[in-house]
């Protein structure tokens, strides 16, 4: 059993993307949110207890920043050999 969920957190802003990158940085929770070129502006990679910790990351606080018009997470799979 995992003791933690890790993501990646791909973002699309309607303003300056350095901006919206440098703001998430600053949320618990985030290792690290870099601004890309490509369709998605932001991407950041998060961690969380679980799941629903996560969803509550990515709703509560991720989302909550102005400028951001849509997000797509993407957990981590982990295969064990």
């Amino acid at each position: 059993m995992a003791d933690r969920v890790e993501a990646y957190i791909l973002i699309q802003t309607a303003v300056n993307a350095p901006d919206v990158a440098r703001i998430i940085r600053s949320i618990p929770g985030i290792d690290s949110a870099d601004d890309v070129s490509g369709p998605y502006d932001v991407v950041v990679r998060a961690v969380a207890s679980d799941l629903n910790a996560l969803g509550e990351l990515v709703v509560s606080r991720v989302q909550a920043v102005d400028g951001i018009t849509r997000t797509l997470t993407c957990p981590i799979t982990k295969f064990e050999d």
